[in-house]
């Protein structure tokens, strides 16, 4: 992820993560990606079940039940390994992860074991109860998504009314003070949206945001065509989220905005910040240093319902193993596994644009999975790296 308030607004000096040593353990959860340990962030789809049937969904979730998931005792069991392993951050997904029973046990357990609790959801299901069972169970942030305004995000969410009442959601969070955020995946067909989004988190007081970039699997794996942004698009948009974050902090608003899943953003927040303030540009280009890049398979990873451990949420097509087998902290400390091997020495294997990339340190090959589904190589160039050849130094 790249964050747009932290790195083109200047929340964070290049200063900050130096001071806690970059241990992910020491780090304060704003400077996380900054860590040089890289502890895998870790994403549980704690159930595939969900009451949307989002047009993009990675996990082509219904609303029925489905067999084979992790029991509670083997959740726990799940969570404590990461927890000894040094995880940072357990963050429960789905499915809609508010449908499964003991979810308020589960962020409760982690949050004992000092991790940080997270939860992404479609915040439909967040009563003013629930959000207070929420607070109590010591959850650090909770993800809600709306992906665009009333008539498109209820569209693309396959349910009627799922805006309102994800809105209120994050109504009834930010009541008790749970710390809120929204999710947006932009695609062709909202991201004419996006302004309105920033005038809703502004009128509504919401203190975080998160575009994220479609990737094209499960359902999403449909929108190639259809839904994918033009490079331009793309370029349009990021510039614009850029020009709102910074109005924003002018005004003494000062939202967090991140970008997520192209890392494309990285090096071209730095150009623009180049040509506009060279000295403080320096500073940044240090930052994404530390970022690094995709790091699939090494600074974040994935559970799946079933216990199978993938390289993120969205590569659920290959499996490392099972935790229902051996502990997350085997599977994933164990280089035998070719592609987890190659994942973390992806430099050597890259090719196209990327391989000639001056960038590379800075993006480390952005998403292989996407470049998987467009073009079937898994080490083929970014196909939405929307940077000139001779902004990647070609």
């Amino acid at each position: 992820m790249i964050g747009i308030s932290k790195l083109y607004c200047g929340t964070v000096e290049q200063s900050d993560p130096l001071r806690y040593g970059r241990q992910s353990k020491d780090l304060p959860s704003h400077l996380l990606q900054f860590s040089k340990d890289k502890k895998p962030v870790v994403v549980w789809n704690v159930g595939r079940r969900c009451n949307l049937r989002c047009v993009h969904c990675y996990s082509q979730s219904r609303n029925i039940d489905y067999s084979g998931e992790l029991s509670h005792e083997e959740g726990i069991a799940l969570i404590d390994d990461l927890a000894d392993y040094g995880a940072p951050v357990m963050l429960f997904s789905g499915g809609e992860p508010l449908m499964r029973p003991d979810i308020f046990e589960l962020i409760e357990r982690a949050a004992e074991k000092k991790m940080r609790a997270v939860v992404s959801t479609n915040g439909t299901m967040i009563t003013a109860d629930v959000a207070g069972k929420l607070q109590d169970a010591g959850l650090s942030y909770v993800g809600i998504s709306l992906d665009g305004l009333e008539a498109t995000n209820d569209k693309f969410r396959g349910v009627e009314g799922a805006f309102r009442r994800a809105l209120e959601g994050v109504r009834n969070c930010l009541a008790r003070d749970v710390k809120v955020g929204l999710r947006f995946t932009m695609t062709r067909s909202n991201y004419k949206d996006v302004p309105g989004i920033l005038d809703l988190i502004e009128a509504e007081g919401i203190p975080r945001v998160c575009f994220y970039h479609l990737v094209y699997t499960g359902r999403g794996s449909e929108l190639i065509e259809s839904s994918r942004m033009s490079h331009e698009e793309t370029r349009e948009t990021v510039d614009l989220i850029m020009d709102r974050t910074k109005a924003m902090h002018e005004k003494g608003n000062p939202v967090e905005v991140l970008t997520v899943d192209n890392h494309t953003d990285g090096p071209y927040l730095y150009l623009r910040l180049l040509a506009e303030d060279p000295e403080r540009a320096e500073g940044v280009l240090k930052l994404l240093e530390m970022n690094g890049g995709n790091s699939s398979g090494t600074g974040i990873g994935c559970v799946s319902w079933d216990g199978s451990v993938h390289p993120d949420q969205f590569w659920r097509h290959y499996s490392f193993g099972n935790v229902k087998d051996r502990p997350f902290s085997e599977i994933w400390t164990d280089l035998s596994d070719d592609l987890m091997n190659k994942l973390r020495h992806r430099k050597d294997y890259i090719k196209g644009r990327c391989a000639k990339c001056k960038w590379l340190n800075i993006c480390n090959g952005n998403f292989r999975v996407r470049a998987e589904a467009v073009s079937g190589d898994l080490w083929a160039e970014e196909p939405d790296c929307y940077l000139t050849d001779e902004e990647i130094g070609i």
